[in-house]
């Protein structure tokens, strides 16, 4: 009996150890979707009010982790069935952040009425707690609806770097890996949007540093909404290219052509290829929708 249970405990830290390794590799190819993930949350979360600023990053962390709940098994029984899936449903998925960003450009520039109103919500008090509550609602709904994109990503990222190992092992893996990455990211982007109030503390008891985070926190956001926006088109344009082969190998003979900057070229291209086909989609999008209009009407 107690050879038995050694045995067991040996074939459960051997196992440990290899999710370990498995993990480790598969945070190390997935970092840069990470970063993504990271500067477009901090940007949805940025732009309610201060006392609901967590209560919104925990309530999209909350969604981040359903998505993985659901996209695990569902990775898992495509990989092991039908992984020729994998690739259209991917493209359909970067299809979609290329909308989602073209259209959120679309509607700063053309509806900034619509726009002025939401901060206007948020910014003065005399509003219904019914419209505060209907803006919260809205970020945090596009958070998790873009977050479901980026977690897909992830989770294929990471079981393609374990294919070979045991599916006991990808099921351990693969659940370490999306609950550190959502602990990870919703933990910064946390920290994010609380450093003005962190600076404003550290001012008020006559700290230097707090005077420095107070200056630096609005040019953070402002950055963090660029580069949300850009990951948008460079994460989405880049699993376009990734699924339709041809467009990939002509990007990719662009970016060899720019010599040592290749790496910096080609994903401009591929956030340029997002561009476009967010743009044909939205095109599309608002012919149906005009269309429809005329129809009803």
């Amino acid at each position: 009996m107690a050879s038995s249970l050694l045995v067991l405990l040996d074939d459960i830290s051997s196992m440990m150890d290899d999710v370990a390794v498995l993990a480790k590799v598969a945070a190390r190819k997935t970092s840069g979707v990470m970063g993504d993930d990271l500067a477009l949350n901090a940007e949805q979360a940025s732009g309610v009010r201060v006392e609901r600023e967590l209560p919104v990053v925990w309530a999209v962390a909350k969604g981040s982790l359903w998505n993985k709940v659901i996209l695990v098994p569902v990775a898992l029984l495509i990989s092991a069935f039908a992984p020729w899936m994998v690739m259209p449903l991917m493209m359909i998925g970067g299809l979609f952040l290329c909308f989602e960003g073209v259209e959120k450009l679309v509607h700063k520039y053309l509806h900034r009425d619509e726009a002025d109103t939401h901060a206007a919500v948020v910014a003065h008090p005399e509003y219904s707690e019914e419209q505060l509550l209907a803006v919260e609602q809205g970020k945090i709904t596009g958070a998790i609806r873009t977050d479901f994109v980026l977690s897909a990503e992830i989770i294929v990222i990471a079981l393609g770097t374990m294919a070979t190992a045991p599916l006991s092992q990808q099921v351990m893996t693969l659940s370490v890996v999306s609950v550190a990455a959502t602990v990870l990211v919703y933990g910064l982007v946390a920290g994010i949007v609380k450093i003005d109030d962190a600076g404003l503390a550290l001012h008020q008891r006559g700290n230097a540093l707090g005077a420095v985070l107070l200056t630096a926190a609005p040019l953070l956001m402002k950055s963090l909404s660029v580069l949300g926006t850009a990951a948008m088109f460079t994460v989405g344009g880049g699993i376009i290219a990734h699924g339709w082969h041809a467009a990939d190998v002509l990007l990719e003979s662009w970016a060899h052509a720019s010599g040592p900057a290749a790496g910096v070229v080609k994903t401009m291209l591929d956030a340029l290829l997002g561009v476009a086909s967010g743009g044909v989609l939205v095109v599309c999008y608002s012919l149906v929708q005009k269309v429809r209009g005329s129809r009803g009407d």
